[in-house]
C-alpha cells in the first residue's frame, strides 16, 4: 500500500483491544489468535513495558513442511505483529503505527522448537519521535533473528515499520 495513502486511512482497533491494554492480557490474547493457536506459535514474554517480547514455534507434525523441517510461514508469522504494537504501545495514541514491508532470510533448517526475541530501545523511540517531528512521518527497520534452542540462527526477519502523528 502506498505511504501516502496511509496517511488518509485512520488506525482501526481489534474488537477486543480492551482485553490486551496490559502485558499480561496482550499475551494471553495472543495465545489464543487462531493464526498462533493452530500454528504452533506462543507468545513466551511480553514485558509490562512492553519494550521485550519473547515468542517461541513448537516443532511438531502440523508445524513442518515437506523435508521435515519448520514451515517458512510459521517462521515469518511467529515475528508478524511485534514490533508494530511495541511501538504503538510505546508513542502512545496520538500515533499511527503500521506494518508496511517485511522480509525473511532462511539462514539453517529449522529442525527443532525456534525462538524470537523482539527488542525496543529507548534511542530507537527517540529517533522515530525525532524524524517524525521533522519529517512528519518515518520509515524504521526492525531485525529479529529466530535461533534454534542451542543459539542457531535459522531465519533472519526484517519488519518496516510506518509512524506518523495523528493529524
Amino acid at each position: 500500500m502506498p505511504a501516502d495513502r496511509l496517511t488518509l486511512m485512520s488506525q482501526k482497533h481489534h474488537p477486543l483491544q480492551a482485553l490486551m491494554t496490559s502485558h499480561a492480557g496482550m499475551r494471553r490474547m495472543l495465545n489464543l489468535w487462531p493464526p498462533f493457536l493452530f500454528s504452533g506459535i506462543s507468545v513466551r514474554e511480553i514485558s509490562k513495558d512492553f519494550r521485550h517480547t519473547k515468542v517461541r514455534l513448537k516443532k511438531k507434525l502440523l508445524t513442518t513442511n515437506y523435508v521435515g523441517t519448520l514451515f517458512g510461514g510459521s517462521l515469518f508469522a511467529m515475528t508478524d505483529p511485534f514490533y508494530m504494537v511495541m511501538v504503538m504501545k510505546n508513542l502512545g495514541k496520538e500515533y499511527i503505527v503500521w506494518d508496511k514491508r517485511s522480509e525473511i532470510e532462511y539462514v539453517s533448517p529449522g529442525k527443532s522448537t525456534v525462538y524470537a526475541e523482539f527488542h525496543l530501545w529507548d534511542e530507537e523511540l527517540d529517533e522515530i519521535r525525532r524524524e517524525v517531528e521533522s519529517s512528519g512521518k518515518y520509515l524504521k527497520w526492525f531485525e529479529v533473528e529466530i535461533k534454534s534452542g542451542d543459539g542457531t540462527v535459522v531465519a533472519i526477519v526484517k519488519k518496516q515499520i510506518y509512524v506518523r502523528k495523528k493529524s
